[in-house]
């Protein structure tokens, strides 16, 4: 198979593992059911919700193992982990196992919330390599799909059709990451590419069906859509929009024979100099395209020890955290949040928010690959900034009863949290370099089981506090300090973000 539909292969297999990894995404869909099986209050339930993003905090172990192990090792490491972290809370469920305690399940989470860590390491790690020219579209596109992965999930379990939703998510957790990596672990290799040819066509076709995926995926979240849809068509045409990304590779793969066949007729034809003559051309040729190819835009490289004395990455690190975190926390208790609200179509949102997120991981790559030639452009935490405001925003708008704002609320924060995580990928190689980014990264993420632990505890003492007996609150009261302080401090992110712009404004405006 030539090099260069091999790399687009290595492409398909990351929107594969992406739409799938993010199992931590479809919390909020069993959430109230799993506080039910286990018997356990809003605080345990919180600890839960941060033992997931707990996780994230030795997030660092699979960046030391992807310079030092196999990318295949580490993403099968990874499966394994999500594999044991949610099979023994599935088998302890269903009564396999009988002596679990709460804290048992607890680490169990950590070890789950782990495993994520490695996949999307080993994402990174392939989609830079692999497209060095291209990296933030190619992050992009795949990252994009992990948005996906919450939609993913509630669409087959809706189709099994399980009373007890909470087994179902946790059986799936644990049995698809794992599947999913031993199909794609033959094609999750760096590839080296010296002539990367026909990516320009190949990243517009990739576009194109990732639109049409995103468009499906929020059409078919809306109620009075997805009323008329069946579940079983819904899942279908996931599956479908999930498999069409394969033409991309198989064309190259065409082409390239074609070109191969063409060029062995050419050479017979030609004398044993002229040939000669010809491949050093070519050689030539190749090497300066190499040249471009590594020709990326990076600040400095930088060591982790180094960047945590650095201002910019501080800033950068509350940024996160007080928007993409921020949205997440949100995001988690979003079951709790629509339950106190009296509305009953927790499923729902979870879709909408998964789908918006989705658009809102792809959207940068689009501004990036369309307009990267466009003096206008602005840096990435400039990308930021706007993307704060409409979060903060959507916290006050939640302050209306509605269930227009709630919905409302849950898809601009959802396309907003999406779209910060994507840019976020890229910020951090061009800020600290490539070398370290398996480690810088997972260092800039380590925020989120903090703001997880921070945040989600302040939504729960609010919550207990307007509780009932069994500790269940239900009105407006439950979340509404809440929302004001979550508004609050995303107000105070855009300031930061506005600060990073301004300080790294010159090394963007030689970039672009």
């Amino acid at each position: 198979m030539p090099s260069t539909a091999f790399q687009w292969l290595s492409l398909v297999g990351i929107i594969w593992l992406q739409s799938i990894t993010g199992t931590n995404t479809n919390f909020p869909a069993y959430s109230s059911q799993l506080k039910q099986l286990l018997s356990i209050s809003q605080f345990q339930l919180n600890n839960l919700a941060f033992a997931s993003d707990a996780g994230k905090l030795f997030g660092f172990l699979s960046g030391l193992a992807s310079i030092y192990l196999p990318l295949w090792l580490v993403l099968m490491i990874g499966s394994t982990l999500g594999l044991v972290g949610y099979g023994v809370q599935y088998l302890f469920i269903t009564n396999h196992i009988s002596s679990l305690s709460y804290w048992h399940v607890f680490f169990l989470t950590v070890l789950a919330g782990n495993s994520i860590c490695w996949i999307n390491t080993v994402c990174y790690v392939i989609a830079i390599r692999n497209f060095p020219s291209d990296r933030q579209v190619a992050v992009g596109i795949t990252t994009s799909y992990q948005g996906l992965s919450a939609k993913v999930y509630t669409t087959i379990v809706d189709v099994a059709g399980h009373k007890k939703r909470a087994i179902a998510f946790l059986f799936l957790n644990s049995v698809l990451p794992f599947l999913v990596s031993l199909i794609t672990t033959p094609v999750i290799r760096e590839i080296e590419v010296i002539s990367p040819k026909h990516s320009r066509v190949g990243f517009d076709v990739i576009f194109a069906i990732t639109i049409a995926t995103g468009i499906y995926a929020v059409m078919s979240s809306l109620e009075f859509v997805s009323n008329k849809i069946s579940p079983l068509g819904s899942l279908i045409g996931i599956l479908v929009s999930l498999l069409v990304p394969m033409l991309v590779p198989l064309s190259m793969m065409i082409v390239g024979s074609w070109h191969k066949n063409t060029e062995k007729q050419r050479v017979y034809n030609f004398t044993t100099e002229a040939g000669h003559d010809k491949r050093t051309e070519n050689e030539v040729k190749e090497d300066e395209e190499s040249e471009e190819v590594h020709d990326v835009g990076v600040r400095e490289e930088v060591e982790t020890k180094l960047m945590l004395r650095r201002l910019d990455f501080w800033l950068y690190f509350f940024v996160y955290l007080f928007g993409a975190t921020l949205g997440l926390v949100f995001l988690n208790n979003l079951g709790q949040i629509a339950e106190s609200r009296g509305y009953s179509g927790t499923s729902s949102l979870v879709s909408l928010s998964s789908s918006f997120g989705f658009f809102g991981r792809l959207m940068p790559s689009i501004i990036d690959y369309f307009y990267r030639d466009n003096r206008c452009a602005i840096s990435k935490p400039g990308y930021m900034m706007v993307l704060m405001a409409p979060i903060a925003g959507a916290f006050f708008l939640l302050l209306n009863k509605t269930h227009l704002a709630l919905y409302v609320s849950t898809a601009i924060i959802g396309v907003c949290n999406g779209a910060i995580t994507s840019i976020a990928v890229s910020t951090t190689t061009e800020l600290f370099g490539t070398k370290n980014f398996s480690v810088n990264h997972n260092v800039v993420v380590a925020n989120i089981p903090v703001g997880s632990l921070l945040f989600g505890y302040l939504a729960a003492i609010v919550y207990h506090k307007g509780g009932n007996e069994n500790g269940k609150c239900m009105g407006m009261e439950c979340y509404r300090n809440t929302f004001i302080i979550w508004g609050s401090l995303s107000f105070f992110g855009t300031f930061l973000a506005c600060i990073l712009h301004l300080r790294t404004r010159k090394f963007y405006s030689h970039k672009l």
